[in-house]
């Protein structure tokens, strides 16, 4: 039976590491932030609390799941527009 040989690491965690550090910061404080607006009827500390606390564990994910994308150039891709979504919504949100 023929063995290939894969490389222990690949060469792009780099630049995976750094989208999901730099764009699930985006996507977490975006994803607060919608909360924020969507949450208007809750008492303002219970509001706060739970946008505070929420960004953690989206920004956690975020940095987990971002290498599961093939390649590096396709994470900073898909997290940047999906942090571009959901600043745009936020800014339509604020503006309306």
């Amino acid at each position: 039976m023929a063995t290939t040989h894969h490389p222990p690491i690949r060469r792009d965690w780099l630049s995976k590491t750094l989208a999901g550090l730099v764009l699930g910061a985006v996507l977490a404080l975006g994803g607060s932030g919608l909360f924020l607006q969507f949450s208007t009827d809750m008492p303002l500390s219970v509001r706060g609390q739970l946008a505070m606390w929420m960004v953690p564990p989206i920004w956690l994910g975020v940095l987990g799941g971002v290498f599961f994308f093939a390649s590096g150039l396709r994470a900073w891709l898909w997290l940047g527009g999906t942090g571009a979504l959901v600043l745009g919504a936020l800014s339509a949100l604020r503006l309306s």
